[in-house]
């Protein structure tokens, strides 16, 4: 079972170095954070040895926030490798993000 990586500023810049990534900046107390964190994870799975999922914790790691210019969670920040190509500011669908993925493949 595959699972989403939890990044830091220590390691976020080698996470999103190669290949597809979507990153999902998020807090504890964010409510529509917490109703997309299921469809993240399943998103995990789904993308195994295709798609790096992985989760910011705002609160945490202020610094990537800032740098990406996070305003709002939950953000959705799409890289390949390494560059940001596409971003997404609120909940969405599963098919919102697996299509989002799926056309950087």
């Amino acid at each position: 079972m595959a699972k989403y990586i939890e990044a830091t500023s220590a390691d976020f810049d080698a996470t999103i170095a190669e290949g597809v990534t979507m990153v999902d900046f998020w807090a504890p107390w964010c409510g529509p954070c917490r109703m997309i964190a299921p469809v993240v994870e399943e998103l995990a799975e789904d993308f195994d040895g295709k798609a790096k999922i992985v989760k910011i914790n705002t609160d945490e790691e202020q610094d990537i926030a800032v740098k990406y210019g996070v305003r709002s969670i939950p953000t959705i920040i799409f890289f390949k490798d390494g560059q940001q190509v596409d971003m997404m500011v609120g909940a969405a669908s599963k098919d919102a993000f697996a299509s989002k993925i799926n056309s950087l493949l």
